[in-house]
């Protein structure tokens, strides 16, 4: 019985132990390996696999030169016992590598795209960031005091944080004030609103309420602008523009804002509150609204940044030279630095990349980057907020941004690979 009891327990113990391995395998070969690959074309790329493995490369397309010059074939190339090789890319386009562990099992796909050379000047300027939403954003919903003395909450489990209002009984709205105006001028006893709700359009029915004042309401809290300050990442050779590294979201439901335009504007730097321990910091500034402080023109804010097109007025005073752009393979850890100019004056500060995540499961985390700079460290603490879309140049390349800090140490943050950046500048859209 004693017996039957332990070899049960060791069989337990093996399989716990070979799920535990297989589990972490996974997750480390996830991220360590990556799953996209951006290659010059007519350059030759090297490819580590930090694993010493058996594996199978797969091709779906003769466009791909493997290792000694020869294409890979419509079936497969078999690699025994290697760790690293090399990826010639003769034409333009997108290849899907495959890797097989000794040959049986397959654990990851690699998309190649074969590219041309791309240069963009990394800016680290800050500026004034003000955006338009798509609609009226709802915020929450409230209780109202009607005339009558009674409370009462019109739009509870009507309308939900996060939906927008497009118009109210056919009227079209751009801005909160419309809608108060036409909440105000309503002659009906109810209200239909066509709001839009994730991917979904549909109307709903309120009955607004007469409160003490006299005034009609809905008994909702909207916001239909948001403005900021961030930081300006690149400016590419055709003019457009990429910043932050992450979207902008509303600060009280936490969604990306849907926005239907939105401005660069230039700003001043008026005072840093230094981070710390539990305190990320912040610096603080002024936006000069106006046609005469008009930076450029924003058309999207994505989950990787905001992005649009520079005025001509402000890509003439960019007086920086272009860089290289550097893709995911080509970060490593060790020594970079930003650029920033919270001094008031755009410098380079050293950093340290401690962490590259080469995955695209968290594209504005992939990197984990602590400052070094004594000269920034005595200005700010490390990073602060508004310093997101500082670039990372690593080995004379732009290779990615600053995104986030840690709050527990303001040293060390996020950042995110430039060509993720790059890719939603070149195809922009909102969430």
């Amino acid at each position: 019985m004693k017996k039957g009891k332990s070899r049960r327990f060791l069989l337990w113990t093996f399989l716990t132990c070979v799920l535990s391995f297989a589990g972490l395998f996974c997750y480390y070969t996830e991220r360590i390996i990556p799953d996209r690959i951006n290659i010059i074309r007519n350059q030759e790329e090297i490819v580590r696999l930090p694993l010493p493995l058996h594996a199978t490369l797969q091709s779906e397309s003769e466009e791909v030169v493997l290792g000694s010059g020869s294409n890979i074939p419509q079936g497969q190339v078999t690699l025994t016992n290697t760790h690293e090789f090399s990826l010639y890319g003769k034409s333009e386009g997108s290849y899907l590598l495959s890797l097989d562990l000794f040959g049986l099992i397959r654990f990851k796909e690699i998309q190649v795209d074969v590219v041309n050379t791309q240069y963009a000047i990394p800016c680290g300027a800050p500026v004034g960031i003000y955006l338009k939403s798509n609609g009226v954003m709802v915020i929450g919903t409230s209780e109202i005091t009607g005339h009558d003395g009674t409370s009462s909450e019109p739009a509870a489990g009507i309308l939900k944080s996060g939906d927008y209002i497009e118009s109210i009984n056919g009227y079209h709205l751009e801005t909160k004030e419309d809608l108060a105006e036409a909440v105000a001028a309503l002659d009906t006893q109810s209200a239909v609103l066509t709001i839009r709700r994730g991917e979904e359009i549909m109307d709903v029915a309120i009955d607004p309420v007469t409160d003490r004042d006299g005034t009609k309401k809905l008994g909702i809290w909207v916001r239909s602008d948001t403005q900021g300050i961030g930081t300006l990442t690149y400016l590419d050779l055709n003019g457009r523009f990429g910043a932050l590294g992450h979207g902008i979201s509303d600060s009280d439901t936490g969604e990306v804002v849907q926005i239907s335009q939105g401005a660069l504007y230039d700003t001043e730097i008026v005072g840093i509150e230094k981070g710390s321990m539990g305190n990320p910091g912040v610096m603080s500034g002024v936006i000069y609204y106006g046609p005469g402080s008009l930076l450029g023109e924003i058309n999207a804010n994505s989950e990787v940044g905001i992005f649009g097109t520079a005025n001509e007025k402000f890509r003439t005073a960019i007086n920086m030279q272009p860089l290289e752009v550097g893709y995911r393979q080509d970060v490593k850890k060790g020594p970079a630095l930003i650029r920033s100019g919270i001094s008031g004056e755009i410098k380079d500060y050293q950093i340290e990349i401690q962490k590259v995540d080469y995955s695209t499961s968290h594209q504005n985390k992939s990197l984990v980057i602590q400052v070094t700079d004594p000269e920034l460290l005595a200005l700010t603490g490390g990073i602060v907020q508004g310093m997101s879309g500082s670039p990372i140049i690593q080995n004379g390349k732009l290779v990615g941004a600053v995104t986030h800090v840690f709050i527990q140490d303001s040293t060390r943050g996020y950042g995110i690979f430039v060509e993720n950046m790059l890719q939603n500048s070149s195809n922009p859209h909102t969430p």
